[in-house]
């Protein structure tokens, strides 16, 4: 079980790489988008079941790593991601912005991000994420809405 845990948190041990693995998580959620986000019934299964297996998993993997939030577990970033471009435009120039926009709300933790982050276990590590990725989103809606008008 412990196998299959670090197996999902770390996104088949993508999380392992040495270099950006956090980045490398977000590139993982933005090339499933692209695979799967012109269906969007099963586009929004796959978020939720991605969201829901990382509240699952990451905080017991945590445990058994015995690092706050070590930057090994990605799923978190995965699920961010496809949070992120739910319901956006599928084109280039809008998933391309959501990436960059998702890193730089994940990396700089906007209110209430960093506070969330202080929580213990699997909220700790996944709602930091999601607020990212609401915030990326909401500035996707917003430019898309001025783009399209």
């Amino acid at each position: 079980m412990q196998r299959l845990i670090k197996l999902i948190s770390t996104f088949s041990l993508l999380g392992y790489s040495p270099v950006l693995p956090g980045t490398l998580g977000s590139l993982a959620g933005l090339l499933l988008y692209i695979i799967i986000a012109k269906d969007l019934k099963g586009y929004i299964s796959i978020s939720l079941i991605i969201l829901v297996i990382g509240f699952l998993t990451s905080g017991k993997q945590e445990r058994l790593f015995g690092i706050k939030d070590d930057k090994r577990i990605v799923i978190d970033e995965v699920s961010g991601m496809l949070l992120s471009l739910l319901f956006i435009p599928y084109e280039k120039l809008y998933y391309c912005a959501g990436f960059l926009l998702f890193r730089l709300f994940d990396i700089c933790k906007p209110y209430p991000a960093r506070k969330l982050e202080a929580m213990s276990g699997s909220a700790g590590i996944m709602l930091d994420d999601i607020v990212a990725a609401l915030y990326t989103n909401l500035v996707l809606r917003i430019i898309t809405c001025k783009v399209l008008q």
